[in-house]
């Protein structure tokens, strides 16, 4: 083969790289920026340059044949080193320009980051962001993703992590049922309420709590007629007073402040309903384009205040 004819099939080659690393055809095309077909084209046209198979589809997924993995570990490192020389020479030019992709869990994206990633974008015109809003931990190397956000979550080594914020959990209801079924003033007293709550697997729901002034710590079962695992949908019951709902703070926030929702046993400390933390993390590379580190920090001055609302 012609040299000119290898020089052709370089980009071919990338892809080929791509789909190894994130292991379908679907998620390659969404990191490359084009159609799925468009992947499939340049492998099979890949293969008969070759002669060879370079890819076994399954139903799920697909993975190099040795062939196709011996054709990628050869070029890989060359393909880094031109994207950081690439990444290096554009960030070098003074604009923060380029694509972020990012994934959120639902709640706080919605409530939290959207309003945020707005003022964000107006001040970085050159910017996009492509936000994934989905409550599945999913691989950020898998799926392409630059960040990610994690409320609680054990950062992989192969990861940098950022904090943004601290949060904490939170019980609230209307005043509407509380006036109805009684503000209760301890926890033993939340067996005679409708306690809305995010299920935990099979077991009893059961809440922890520790008084702010005191120390003392108790567990307390609980029941209810609504559990569900996504914060907007407990807030909403509420909302519609339906009980007293566990809620981490971002998603109690504007409705505490607006007086819709008030505070449940504000002297008494949740522990264990939801983690106290929230990260920004992204899967460690040597070279991080400005358009990342420039969300990050845009974040973290927006967000490191935490959640405060109204008494």
């Amino acid at each position: 083969m012609e040299k000119s004819e290898i020089e052709g099939l370089w980009t071919h080659i990338h892809w080929l790289s791509v789909l190894e690393e994130h292991g379908t055809y679907t998620a390659a095309a969404a990191r490359l920026g084009v159609s799925k077909s468009a992947v499939s084209q340049r492998i099979s046209d890949l293969e008969k340059a070759t002669g060879t198979r370079l890819v076994t589809r399954t139903t799920r997924s697909v993975r190099l044949t040795d062939a196709g993995q011996s054709l990628t570990r050869e070029v890989r490192s060359a393909y880094e080193h031109i994207a950081r020389s690439f990444s290096s020479v554009r960030d070098s030019a003074g604009e923060i320009r380029g694509l972020v992709r990012l994934t959120a869990p639902v709640a706080f994206a919605r409530q939290q980051l959207v309003p945020h990633l707005s003022g964000f974008l107006r001040q970085y015109p050159q910017v996009r962001i492509q936000l994934d809003v989905s409550d599945a931990l999913s691989s950020l190397a898998a799926e392409g993703y630059d960040l990610a956000v994690r409320h609680g979550f054990q950062v992989p080594e192969t990861h940098v992590a950022w904090k943004l914020c601290d949060t904490h959990s939170v019980l609230v209801a209307t005043r509407d049922y509380l006036q109805r079924e009684g503000q209760p003033h301890d926890p033993a007293a939340l067996a005679g309420h409708n306690c809305l709550y995010y299920p935990r697997g099979a077991d009893q729901p059961a809440w922890t709590f520790e008084h702010a002034r005191g120390g003392e710590r108790v567990t307390v079962p609980i029941a209810g007629s609504f559990a569900t695992n996504n914060s907007e949908a407990l807030r909403d019951a509420a909302l519609n007073h339906l009980g007293i709902a566990l809620l981490p703070d971002f998603s109690a926030q504007a409705a505490l402040n607006a007086g819709t929702l008030v505070h449940v046993l504000k002297d008494w400390t949740l522990k264990g309903a939801f983690a106290d933390e929230i990260y920004l993390i992204r899967p460690y590379s040597p070279h991080v384009p400005k358009s990342v580190t420039a969300l990050v920090a845009y974040l973290k001055a927006r967000l490191a205040g935490g959640f405060t609302a109204s008494p």
